[in-house]
């Protein structure tokens, strides 16, 4: 793996992810795509990994398109090869456990709309944040035209989409794009507390197919109910579901035993 992203397993079952090119505001590369998907597919597949978190090295998340090659950084792609979403290889969404985005700095473009495909984000109070993309002659990518309004609904996202102007982590945080904005210092931290509380607290099992639920394309109440019932099926009866409510009785943190890898409702994938 390159550089330019590190991986550190951090206690409680945290796989810390870290975009590492500080001297350019990381921003983003080639190397730094492969990386993140690389670490995702890993924690997808490794039960030992409960909650993956992605920060950035420095004072920035990813500053967004790096802009070495001058007015040519955007030049015409080949279109066999070409993907508007840097992470279509294996996006967040598609990991089984959680992930967080802790945005220290500076997130703006694809260092910003990658973090919309995360569970969580989390970002410093005065980060500055943009999707930029349309100021720049080309438009917003990954997904962002389906993640953002999910985020803060359709009205805001056309606001700043269409206007790619820059706000604050503050902001960010107002209108639900972040769960929480913090003083700089303490985002990491925090991201971290948040893991060890989904680690410690959530079944594994449980938790990855309640993410894979609200990551679905808008299916019909009736649709979502039958989908609730079937995972309920699955999962009651289990040594979770006894496990769960034995330690809540007693007082403890649970000890779970399924693990997505070997507990894993198969038919879900289909949907």
């Amino acid at each position: 793996m390159s550089d330019a992203v590190l991986i550190e397993r951090r206690a409680q079952g945290i796989l810390l992810v870290t975009f590492n090119r500080p001297d350019t505001m990381n921003a983003f590369s080639s190397d730094m795509s492969a990386g993140l998907m690389d670490a995702l597919r890993s924690a997808d597949s490794d039960d030992t990994v409960r909650v993956v978190i992605v920060t950035g090295a420095g004072r920035a998340f990813c500053a967004g398109a790096d802009f070495s090659p001058g007015s040519g950084a955007f030049a015409a792609p080949t279109k066999e090869t070409f993907s508007s979403d840097p992470l279509d290889g294996f996006h967040p969404w598609e990991c089984r456990k959680p992930v967080i985005a802790a945005i220290n700095g500076h997130a703006v473009g694809i260092g910003l709309t990658m973090t919309l495909q995360c569970d969580i984000r989390i970002v410093a109070e005065e980060a500055q944040l943009g999707i930029v993309q349309n100021r720049r002659g080309v438009l917003p990518d990954a997904h962002a035209h389906w993640t953002l309004p999910r985020l803060v609904g359709h009205g805001r996202a056309t606001e700043l989409l269409l206007t790619g102007r820059m706000f604050r982590g503050i902001d960010a945080a107002a209108w639900g794009l972040a769960s929480e904005a913090l003083p700089v210092a303490d985002v990491l931290d925090r991201a971290l507390e948040l893991g060890a509380e989904i680690a410690t607290h959530t079944a594994p099992v449980s938790v990855g197919v309640s993410k894979r639920l609200l990551w679905m394309s808008a299916p019909a109440p009736n649709d979502i109910n039958e989908l609730e019932r079937n995972l309920h099926l699955h999962l009651m009866g289990t040594a979770d579901s006894r496990e769960g409510v034995q330690a809540f009785l007693e007082k403890r943190d649970p000890e779970w035993s399924l693990s997505p890898t070997d507990d894993w409702p198969e038919w879900l994938d289909e949907h």
